[in-house]
C-alpha cells in the first residue's frame, strides 16, 4: 500500500515532518541543557559577556564592532548591517562560560564579515532570495498540485532548492564562527582551565546541531517534493 503523493499525505508526516520534529525537539533539548548547565559555571577570568566582548575586540582588531542588549533568551546574535553584537541580558551580564562561549561565537561572525570571508559572502548572497523564496515555492507546489500542473510543482522545487542552499551554507558559516570564538578566546587568555574549554565547546557544539537540524528538515522536504514530483509523472 502507497503513502499517497498528497503534500499532507501520510508520506509526508511519517517521512518528513515526524523526523523533523523530533529533529527539532531534541536539539533544543541539548542546547537548552548544556545553556542550563555552563550558565551556572563561572568562568575562571569571572568576565561577563560585555566584558569578555570589549577584551576580544580590543585585541582582534574589531574595533568598529559595537555591543548593544536585545530583549529574550538565545537570542544573541551579530547584525552585520550595523556591524552591532547584540546580547540578551542574561549573557551579557553574567560571568559565565556560556556567556563566554556565545560573545566569542558572535565575534567570530563579526570577524568572518570584516575578513570578507568566501562562505559568509556566498550565505549573504543568497539572503535577498530567502526573502520571498519559501513561500514562492510553497504556493507553486501546492498550486502545482492542486491543478496537476508538473511545471509548476518543478519550478516550486528550484525555488526551494535556494532554501536548502543556504541551510546547507549556514552549517560551514556556523562552525567556522564557533572556531574562530575558541580562537579569539584562547588568542585572549580566557581558556585557562579545563571547565573553560571544555565548557564552550560544549555549548557551541550544542548550538551548531540546531542548524544541523535545520538543514536536515530542508533536504528532508526537498527530497519529499521530488518524489512528489516523480509520482506525479508515474500516474
Amino acid at each position: 500500500m502507497g503513502f499517497g503523493y498528497g503534500l499532507f499525505s501520510s508520506g509526508y508526516f511519517l517521512l518528513v515532518f515526524i523526523p523533523t520534529i523530533l529533529l527539532s525537539i531534541g536539539s533544543q533539548i541539548l542546547v537548552a541543557t548544556a545553556f542550563s548547565r555552563w550558565t551556572r559555571v563561572r568562568n575562571t577570568a569571572g568576565l561577563t559577556g560585555v566584558q569578555v566582548a570589549e577584551r576580544i575586540i580590543r585585541n582582534a582588531g574589531l574595533q568598529g564592532v559595537s555591543l548593544e542588549g536585545t530583549p529574550g533568551e538565545r537570542t544573541d546574535h551579530f547584525d552585520p548591517s550595523k556591524n552591532v553584537v547584540r546580547m540578551s541580558q542574561e549573557v551579557a551580564t553574567t560571568p559565565s562560560v556560556a556567556a563566554m562561549a556565545v560573545v566569542a561565537h558572535e565575534l567570530g561572525h563579526a570577524q568572518q564579515y570584516a575578513e570578507r570571508s568566501l562562505l559568509i559572502q556566498m550565505r549573504s548572497f543568497l539572503v535577498p532570495a530567502m526573502q520571498f523564496s519559501p513561500m514562492v515555492s510553497y504556493a507553486l507546489i501546492m498550486a502545482g498540485l492542486l491543478f496537476n500542473s508538473l511545471g509548476m510543482i518543478q519550478v516550486g522545487i528550484i525555488f526551494y532548492g535556494v532554501v536548502v542552499l543556504f541551510m546547507v551554507l549556514t552549517l560551514p558559516v556556523e562552525f567556522d564562527a564557533s572556531r574562530r570564538g575558541l580562537k579569539l578566546l584562547r588568542e585572549v587568555g580566557l581558556m585557562q582551565s579545563s571547565e573553560d574549554q571544555g565548557g564552550a565547546r560544549a555549548v557551541l557544539t550544542a548550538a551548531a546541531l540546531t542548524y544541523v537540524a535545520a538543514a536536515v528538515t530542508s533536504l528532508l522536504n526537498l527530497l519529499y517534493y521530488i518524489s512528489l514530483l516523480s509520482g506525479r509523472r508515474n500516474d
